[in-house]
């Protein structure tokens, strides 16, 4: 008889300069996604039915993740006990040490949990690099990791947004526009006059922030959530 399958929260973080995405791509697509990295590993576990991620938090390509989270559910061959959290854990970061991605811990929750849905928030930071005339003078260190428009001393500045959710490329177009501000390609009355537009299409394409600078920092849950009573004998 086939025990039910587990499902499993877990929590990884990634540098997403050579990642398409953090969603799945195809075969016939180009570049590809986290998620086809992390279900790659997870098929070495060998489970009765392929292994699917549910990412909680959407990134685009070369957006970073200091923690994003997934949930999977798990099904082992009759007589195979559900994973232990740490054993998940060291099993997926074994196949991923090719990758420039880990898993950082794992819950069991219940059947009904989902890493989406019962997030409570999101937390992304921008980092912005002032101070630099030419890309060159950018640290060898942090290219790829920051913005760095010119203007300014040398400096590092944070920007963070918290929220339930996040509309697609909402923080870049946010951070995008303060810097057009501070370089005064916009003034404060023209971003109030495309806020009153509610198009994502007005705004310039200057005023949209690479996304190198872009990390999603964490997704929160209630704490619980993450607690889940095992079955006997586990």
């Amino acid at each position: 008889m086939v025990s039910p399958p587990t499902r499993y929260l877990v929590f990884f973080q990634y540098f997403g300069t050579k990642y398409s995405g953090v969603m799945e791509t195809s075969a016939n697509q180009s570049g590809i996604g986290v998620q086809n990295c992390l279900e790659k590993a997870a098929q070495n576990l060998k489970p009765v039915v392929p292994i699917k991620f549910h990412i909680s938090s959407r990134t685009d390509s070369g957006v970073h993740a200091l923690c994003n989270a997934a949930h999977l559910d798990i099904q082992r061959a009759p007589g195979k006990p559900a994973f232990q959290e740490r054993e998940l854990i060291r099993g997926l970061n074994h196949h991923l040490k090719s990758e420039p991605i880990r898993i950082l811990s794992a819950y069991r929750v219940t059947s009904d949990f989902h890493a989406r849905f019962s997030a409570l928030s999101r937390t992304y930071i921008y980092r912005l690099l002032l101070g630099c005339t030419r890309w060159s003078e950018v640290p060898v260190f942090e290219r790829d990791l920051c913005w760095a428009p010119p203007g300014g001393g040398l400096e590092f500045w944070e920007l963070k947004f918290r929220s339930k959710s996040f509309l697609y490329r909402q923080v870049r177009r946010m951070v995008g526009a303060l810097v057009a501000v501070g370089q005064g390609k916009l003034t404060p009355h023209q971003i109030k006059e495309l806020l009153e537009l509610r198009d994502a299409r007005a705004l310039p394409p200057h005023a949209m922030a690479p996304p190198a600078g872009l990390f999603l920092k964490c997704v929160e849950y209630n704490e619980a959530d993450l607690h889940t009573t095992r079955a006997p004998g586990e």
